[in-house]
């Protein structure tokens, strides 16, 4: 179910970029169906009404996430995101206690196409999908971790992680059952997000408090 409708939480805004604290179970741009306009974009325009999507995160995923409110600021800001000259930081609680520090992985993804919009790791037609990951803490016998995606592909923390055994607690689409009820929603936030202001260039860094 979609959040309370209402306005969302702001933090931060000027004439050029909006940024805004993204609630689980929101669309960040409206679906194919009629009872799934509600969505990011939507509502961020009730109050500005220029206000155009940059990025996506997936409708479970909670946190960070940049608007345009001018097309200079909107082109600008895309161009950053397809340059990857932005860094984010996402933290996820997944199954299981890992026995390892950190690592990476590097597994290539593609459509699953029979089952979109669920992803899959292809070796032969999938695009590269590289994710670092580092352990926060064990807790409750799920671990807790920092996921930094060095390429942005649909899914990819998601999809990453399952490949490590470790699917994220709630995934809908990748856990498997035990680590699906062990959360009433998708344990993945977009915790931090740094980009350069799209018009006096300066570095922004914005965070979300984690709210699991």
């Amino acid at each position: 179910m979609p959040p309370p409708r209402g306005a969302l939480p702001v933090i931060f805004a000027d004439d050029h970029i909006l940024v805004l604290d993204k609630p689980s179970g929101l669309l960040t741009v409206p679906g194919n169906r009629p009872d799934r306009a509600d969505c990011l974009e939507a509502r961020a325009r009730r109050d500005s009404p220029t206000a155009r999507i940059v990025h996506r995160l997936d409708m479970a995923t909670s946190g960070v996430i940049v608007l345009g409110l001018t097309a200079k600021a909107h082109a600008n800001l895309g161009r950053q995101f397809e340059m990857r000259q932005t860094s984010k930081l996402y933290v996820a609680k997944v199954w299981g206690e890992m026995t390892e520090m950190a690592g990476r992985v590097d597994q290539p993804i593609m459509t699953d196409w029979p089952n979109r919009p669920k992803q899959m790791i292809d070796h032969e037609r999938g695009r590269s999908a590289i994710t670092d990951w580092r352990v926060l803490k064990v807790e409750g016998g799920n671990t807790r971790v920092e996921l930094t995606p060095l390429t942005g592909r649909s899914h990819q923390l998601r999809v990453h992680m399952r490949f490590l055994d470790h699917p994220i607690l709630g995934d809908n689409f990748y856990a498997h059952p035990e680590a699906l009820a062990a959360s009433d929603r998708l344990c993945l936030h977009a915790h931090r997000l740094g980009f350069n202001h799209p018009v006096s260039d300066e570095v922004m860094c914005f965070e979300s408090v984690v709210p699991f």
